[in-house]
């Protein structure tokens, strides 16, 4: 039988669970919030744990509180950090705008967690308090934007920009090896002039290469942090040197640079960074779309389609039709794309939200930028290894289409001007023909010539 422990605070009592290590103002938050699964993600908290963590020692250090006192809080934030008491982190997503609740769910954690090892006892908040000690020269309106800007670097640099630097060689890769692989291009859906098959893949490869330098320029924007502003941008409450010591040891701690923003009115009352940088993911979603899209029409068949490449087999493709194996991995793309478009939507709207001082819809913010970092690292990731790198040519295939195209007839057209050249496509078209058989039997240029015209090579610029 579940057992309680009964806390008070400002409001009044509250019972919580005894295994708990979260105190009322957390208890509060989950009775008041009961709106979705939706949490603060792992990477979010561990970031929250290592703001406090260096807090105390920024702290101690200015001699404002007792190192036994700072000790305890440093190591149990440290626990916090490494994941070990994840469990207790049980506040919606959906709550109040600046993030309090976590907030404050992550001091009394902390003060929980210090208090045990210091042979003290839950609920007491003695010798460590979540407010006094704990959240010492801190705010939530401070602490939580700069906790979404340290996870959101963190992720940015160590999985996204990695997956789409993999992604980026696979694709660059794959244009060397079918450099010579010839093919008809095709705009509007239909037959255009001639390409290499490397020639495509080399401009799916740019788009990713822009992608990378687009977002690397974005995130940078995310080095400055609300840290130190506490309240309403003012500092009342912090040392003045507490938040340069803080992004201090945050840089050296994790080799990222951080700064305390030029302006904590402006890291406050607006979290324009991580619109900014919403932006940039979203036109990596776009691209990664187009890619994926193209890849899948290139696939289509294998018989009565396109079915000029060929993507790895990976399991089977229909309930109900035998041998039918379908471009999972490409529509796995799709759809994270779709849902970092939304994503992008949200964090724009919840970016133009609050009044004055604060924007009060940080923790969507901060969960949907989270969840599109994440979401792309791993579909990169996935679409390098299990789709890019697998795919084959069907070289005939290519060769036929080539051959057939009505398109052909473009490079007449400074021989024997456009509308002569259009009949001929037309004629082509009518009896089934090829543009040179056409052109042959219509005596417009001799044999020679027509070959040098039709020269596939000089039209794909291969030198």
């Amino acid at each position: 039988m579940k057992s309680n422990r009964t806390e008070s605070d400002s409001i009044g009592e509250i019972d919580i669970d005894d295994n708990a290590l979260w105190g009322a103002s957390t208890q509060r938050a989950i009775e008041n919030f009961p709106i979705s699964t939706r949490r603060f993600s792992d990477d979010f908290i561990s970031s929250l744990a290592l703001i406090k963590r260096y807090a105390a020692e920024v702290n101690l250090e200015l001699k404002l509180i007792d190192k036994k006192i700072a000790d305890s809080i440093v190591q149990a934030a440290t626990d916090v950090y490494e994941g070990k008491f994840s469990k207790h982190f049980p506040v919606d997503i959906f709550q109040t705008g600046s993030g309090t609740s976590t907030n404050m769910n992550m001091n009394e954690v902390v003060a929980s967690v210090a208090n045990l090892e210091s042979g003290g006892t839950l609920g007491t908040w003695d010798p460590v308090h979540p407010n006094d000690h704990v959240n010492m020269g801190q705010s939530s309106n401070d602490v939580m934007p700069s906790a979404l800007h340290i996870a959101a670097l963190i992720k940015i640099k160590t999985n996204l920009l990695p997956s789409l630097a993999m992604l980026h060689k696979s694709l660059q890769n794959k244009s060397e090896q079918f450099k010579e692989h010839l093919k008809i291009g095709r705009t509007h859906l239909m037959d255009a002039l001639p390409i290499t098959l490397g020639q495509e893949f080399s401009g799916w490869a740019r788009q990713i290469e822009l992608c990378i330098k687009w977002i690397s320029s974005s995130s940078s924007s995310l080095g400055e942090v609300a840290i130190g502003g506490t309240a309403v941008g003012t500092g009342v409450g912090a040392h003045p040197n507490f938040s340069k010591l803080l992004c201090k040891k945050l840089s050296k701690h994790l080799d990222i640079e951080f700064i305390a923003a030029s302006n904590s009115f402006e890291a406050l009352s607006s979290h324009n960074a991580a619109v900014y940088v919403s932006g940039s993911l979203k036109t990596l979603a776009v691209a990664l779309t187009r890619i994926a899209d193209d890849i899948r029409l290139l696939a289509s068949g294998p018989r009565l389609g396109f079915a000029e490449i060929e993507l790895p087999a990976l399991q089977p493709g229909s309930s109900i039709m035998p041998g039918k194996v379908n471009p999972v991995i490409p529509e796995m793309v799709t759809q994270v794309a779709t849902q970092v478009i939304a994503n992008d939507t949200a964090i724009a709207a919840a970016g133009k939200s609050g009044h004055l001082e604060l924007n009060t819809q940080l923790p969507v913010i901060a969960s949907n930028l989270l969840e599109s970092i994440n979401l792309l690292s791993n579909a990169s990731k996935i679409f390098s290894e299990q789709c890019i790198d697998g795919i084959t040519a069907f070289e005939d295939r290519l060769g036929e289409n080539i051959k057939m195209s009505l398109a052909m007839a473009t490079a007449l057209v400074p021989k024997i001007g456009y509308e002569r050249a259009a009949g001929i496509a037309k004629m082509a078209h009518a009896s089934g023909k090829s543009v040179r058989d056409i052109a042959l039997e219509e005596n417009l240029v001799s044999e020679s010539e027509l070959d040098k015209i039709l020269d596939l090579k000089t039209l794909v610029n291969i030198k």
